[in-house]
Parts: structure tokens; sequence; C-alpha cells
């Protein structure tokens, strides 16, 4: 099955002669004080709930905990290979019962885009603080009641935007808040790949809320705005669909999209599910440019500008996300581009927006 998970690590593989650096002697060392350790649970046993587990036994300040799945074989796979202790290990029936187990602090939800819902609210009724994989729901409504759930339980809801924290993505925001690029003029996001497996979750729209845009168009929304450090004020989309057996109604197989920002600047964006190789951003300033391939990826990241080459150290995404996560958590740290719940539901009212724009072909203010 060609997934997305497959996508974004072999998309990256024309850099990935470059080796990664070690976290632990380098990287990390100089943004935490090593003190409070960040006690998880990963729900949703999958492709990517193994690579955020692989990534964690590099973490200083996240440690693996515990696990929640309805395969009991995953279970004691993952409590082999992680230590991870039975008291630790819940199902979809009875993992309320954190409330009642200290030794776990947080949650990460990593289940189809559907679940996420009922679990982040569950976690919060329990008083642990919830991660949850992006996109946070399917749609505003439900962002907003998982937001309201964590606040009313005063946990912490984090989203898993690992590329708020990747070396080069905070380089060119650096470059960018330093008016080193000029005004901002133009954005492009290019986020696609040919999905496999046509029975697959992410091709069900009950479980997946969508199609190409909620999986890995989303990352051209959210590097829009992080880019152009600004929040879209319209949006216009195309929708094109070739294969409606494969895509059937609600689950888009292209979007175009574009969005206008206060300053003027546009964006131009494609989301899909049938063409390969597409991780590309491009931001112009009156000044520069800077060129991202791949840009979201899973490593390595590459940029570059007029002058060439962006030099930033190439690091585990998740890793990253994980240690920092423990020092927004435990310190309050704020991050430069924020993973928290508003955040997400910014994503996913401009999501509801591109679809309304796609099916109706109005223009579509915000």
């Amino acid at each position: 099955m060609h997934s997305r998970r497959k996508f974004l690590h072999t998309v990256s593989l024309s850099a990935a002669s470059l080796p990664f650096i070690n976290l632990k002697k380098s990287f990390m060392k100089d943004h935490f004080d090593e003190t409070k350790t960040l006690r998880v649970a990963i729900m949703g046993l999958g492709s990517y709930g193994t690579r955020v587990a692989e990534a964690m036994q590099s973490c200083t300040r996240a440690k693996l905990v515990g696990v929640i799945s309805g395969t009991p074989s995953k279970i004691k796979d993952w409590q082999s290979r992680y230590n991870i202790p039975g008291k630790n290990c819940y199902n979809y029936e009875t993992y309320d019962a954190i409330k009642n187990n200290p030794d776990i602090d947080a949650v990460y939800v990593i289940t189809p885009n559907a679940l996420h819902h009922d679990a982040v609210i569950r976690i919060a009724k329990a008083g642990k603080h919830a991660i949850c994989e992006k996109p946070m729901a399917i749609n505003p409504q439900q962002a907003k009641e998982m937001i309201n759930a964590c606040k009313m339980a005063n946990v912490k809801l984090l989203v898993g935007y690992r590329m708020h924290f990747e070396p080069h993505t905070l380089e060119v925001i650096r470059m960018r808040k330093a008016g080193e690029m000029g005004k901002i003029l133009f954005f492009q996001g290019l986020s696609g790949f040919v999905i496999g497996d046509p029975t697959q979750w992410r091709l069900n729209k009950e479980l997946s809320g969508g199609g190409a845009m909620m999986d890995i168009g989303i990352y051209s929304v959210n590097g829009a705005r992080y880019m152009t450090g600004e929040e879209p004020v319209w949006i216009t989309a195309q929708e094109t669909k070739t294969d409606k057996e494969k895509f059937k109604d609600g689950i888009d197989e292209t979007i175009q999209f574009e969005m206008g920002f206060p300053s003027g600047a546009v964006a131009s964006c494609l989301s899909t599910y049938n063409m390969e190789n597409l991780d590309r951003f491009f931001l112009n300033g009156e000044k520069d440019f800077v060129e991202m391939m791949p840009s979201t990826g899973y490593g390595p990241i590459r940029a570059k500008n007029s002058k060439g080459e962006i030099q930033q150290p190439d690091v585990i995404h998740q890793t990253v996300q994980m240690d920092e996560m423990a020092a927004i958590i435990f310190d309050n740290k704020q991050p430069v581009v924020p993973i928290d719940g508003e955040e997400a539901l910014k994503d996913m009212t401009i999501i509801e927006a591109i679809y309304k724009a796609a099916k109706t072909g109005n223009k579509i203010m915000l």
C-alpha cells in the first residue's frame, strides 16, 4: 500500500544521504532544562504511531509509557518492544481508566480522523493532556468541542504540527520576520502523492472526513499561514476528479485552491491523491525568495534562497516535537508557531471554506 506515511518518507530521499544529527548531543541539549519528563501513552498503533514511538526513544523529556489499541497482538508486541508495563495498556473500551493511572501524563491520539473528537474529549475527562494528530477533527464544530472539553478539564490540547519545530522551517520564518525577504507577495504550496489501497480508511469518508485535502493538503493550508505570517481573508477552489470509483462522493482527489491575505499577498496551492512527488513550498518577497523542497516530508528538509542553500541541522521531527511538547506542557513554553487547538481550528475553518468554494464555485470570504 502506497500510503501518505510512505510518501512523506520517500519523497525526501533525494537528500537522504546527509545524516541526521544526534539530537541528544546537539540540537535538543541547548533547548531544554532536562527536568520533568512527559509520560505518554500512544493511542493507535499503526505506521505513524510506530514512527512516533521509535522517535521517542531519542527524546530527552518525553517517554513512551503506555498504549491504547483495539488489537491485543499489537499491545503485546509493543509491551515487549518498548518495555511497557501491563498496567499502562488499555483498549478502546477501557481507557477511561487512565484517570486513575498517575504514571501517564498525556495521550497521543493517532487514529483515523473521525475518531479524534470522541477520544480527545474522553482523555480530557480523564484529566490527561491530549495530543492529537492532524487534522484535529473533521470539521470546525468538532474542533471547538474538543477545545472546550480540554479547557473545562484544565488540560492542554496540542496538535501534531511537527513542521512547527523543524529547523529549516523556523529559519525561513525568522528570515521573513526579520525583513530579509521584504514584503511577502506570493506563496505556492504543492502537496500530493498517488494513494494506494482503495479500501483503506483514508478513502472512507466516515473515517477520514474527506480526501487528499484532509490528509496531505492540510500541509499547504498550514504552511501558507506560517510562511506568510498572515491569516487568509478569502478563498477560491476548483476540484478535479478523474476516478469516481476510487474517489467516491466526499473524497476529494485533487483540489487547486487560492487564498488572499490582508497585505495583498496571495497563495496558490494544490492538494492531490493522484500526482507523485509533490512536496514543495515557494515563498516570494520583494527582496528575495525561498524554495523548500522537500518541504514537509519526514526529512531531510531542504531550503534555498538567492544566496544558495539555507543551512540548518537535520532532525527527527517527531523527537523534537515530543520534547518541545513536554516544554509546552510543563514549562508553558511558547513555540514560534502555535500547536494548540486554536491553531488547528483555524486550519479546519479554512479547509471547510475550501470545500465550500470547490462545491459552489464561489469566492468564500473569511
